[in-house]
């Protein structure tokens, strides 16, 4: 290669995106109320594969849905000495994957579980703010639960993460909610909305006429104006439902309203995937545009069976990180940045030998410390100090090494209005530590 020859940096995949300091300090923060949260619930977590066999998500999703037909990553890996290849594809959704793993781990013979994930989904999308093709979920799923009241629960659940998170429900969020039933009644609904389909053929666009045969109840999760009106006068699901349909939907409806939880009920709320039954929700905002929906899930309760296990009632929901930062920040909610409790002033490099035993002594009694590196003039150095966040100025100047001290200089005004620079022995570390950690 000629030396004249500039190497070409290479940049992420489009739709994958690098999320770096201090917008990573966001995640983090969000992620920690998240864990909280789960933790009062009693959710344990559980992580799997980023990359599963193909056929999970076409017999745990639907292989006439969007996500198999047109937007999961799959592909053919490279074949074995007997020339066998796996079809393998990145995972679009984390519950097919959780499933599996209690199935091929019997984790759910002795009891049943609350779980939660968080990581990376992919799907091959066109990028737009809040919706990307690596994108990340929280998600919780209770398996082996079958009455409406762990419905309820997982409703509930979320409403604690927004209050956690200073989000209003009925204002910032709104809860949406409906009943799919069971199989046998989603068939006769569904005959009879293929019939009224076929009687509104010339107002269904391309994509709905694809689907009025394979999947018509998504015909009704329809955006397109000019079908709104035929939508709304579709067979309604509920009106199909049997009486224990109806008596889960409205135990669900009964501890909802035993709560306070303001809701609305919405019949044309199907969720995009083959899996769920009974009882589906969305929590859904108007600050995002198009963008609404922060939180959605439901019942599934034929899903471990038709992965492979013995028949399990289960419920659940995701919602997408990137897409719940973006309404914090659109609503000024953003999660606090962390910043270390203490930025370690170091005029002269030449004395860290001194420096450093404090230092460690401080972070092992849990002040964070950030240590300036580099040289560089004391101004210099604390412009940086103020710049980090930090409360606190350590100064570790000749004068004060010199009587074996260091300056403490407060960076943030205290409530009493003082900011004054004291000294500390560095003898007592462990007597004046405490002072300096975060509330």
């Amino acid at each position: 290669m000629s030396d004249n020859k500039k190497i070409q940096p290479l940049q992420a995949v489009k739709g994958m995106n690098d999320i770096l300091p201090p917008e990573s300090a966001r995640w983090e923060a969000l992620e920690a109320a998240m864990r909280g949260v789960l933790q009062r619930y009693g959710y344990s977590n559980v992580r799997v594969p980023i990359v599963e066999p193909t056929a999970l998500f076409v017999r745990g999703i639907g292989e006439v849905t969007d996500i198999v037909e047109k937007e999961m990553y799959a592909f053919e890996d490279r074949a074995d000495k007997h020339g066998q290849a796996e079809h393998l594809a990145l995972r679009p959704e984390g519950t097919a994957g959780v499933v599996r793993a209690m199935i091929e781990h019997s984790y759910l013979r002795d009891s049943p579980r609350r779980l939660y994930y968080v990581g990376p989904m992919f799907r091959r999308e066109k990028p737009q703010k809040g919706r990307y093709r690596q994108f990340h979920q929280m998600g919780i799923e209770a398996l082996g639960f079958a009455g409406p009241d762990v419905d309820a629960e997982v409703i509930l659940l979320a409403r604690t993460l927004w209050r956690e998170l200073g989000l209003k429900e009925g204002e910032d969020v709104t809860l949406e909610i409906n009943c799919l039933g069971q199989p046998e009644e989603r068939r006769a609904h569904r005959e009879a909305l293929i019939a009224h389909l076929e009687q509104h053929k010339d107002v269904l666009d391309e994509e709905a006429r694809t689907r009025m045969y394979s999947n018509p109840l998504r015909v009704l999760d329809t955006k397109n104006p000019a079908m709104q009106a035929m939508a709304e006068g579709a067979p309604k699901l509920l009106d199909f439902l049997g009486e224990a349909s109806l008596a889960h939907f409205n135990g669900v409806r009964a501890l909802l309203d035993a709560v306070g939880l303001a809701y609305r009920i919405n019949p044309r709320l199907v969720r995009g995937l083959d899996y769920y039954n009974l009882t589906v929700f969305e929590w859904v905002t108007a600050k995002l545009g198009a963008q609404g929906t922060v939180c959605a899930g439901g019942r599934y309760d034929g899903l471990v069976e038709q992965l492979g296990g013995k028949a399990t009632p289960a419920v659940g929901f995701g919602m997408g990180l990137e897409r719940l930062l973006l309404l914090l920040e659109t609503l000024n909610l953003q999660a606090p940045v962390q910043a270390p409790d203490v930025y370690a002033v170091v005029p002269e490099p030449a004395e860290l030998p001194r420096i450093l035993p404090t230092l460690e002594a401080l972070r092992a009694a849990g002040v964070s410390v950030q240590m300036h590196a580099g040289g560089g003039s004391f101004k210099s150095q604390f412009k940086k100090a103020d710049a980090s966040g930090a409360r606190f100025a350590l100064v570790f100047g000749g004068d004060e090494l010199a009587r074996g001290e260091v300056g403490l200089k407060p960076l943030r005004q205290s409530q009493d209005g003082s900011a004054e620079q004291a000294t500390r022995s560095l003898a007592s570390v462990a007597d004046w530590a405490a002072e300096l950690r975060t509330a």
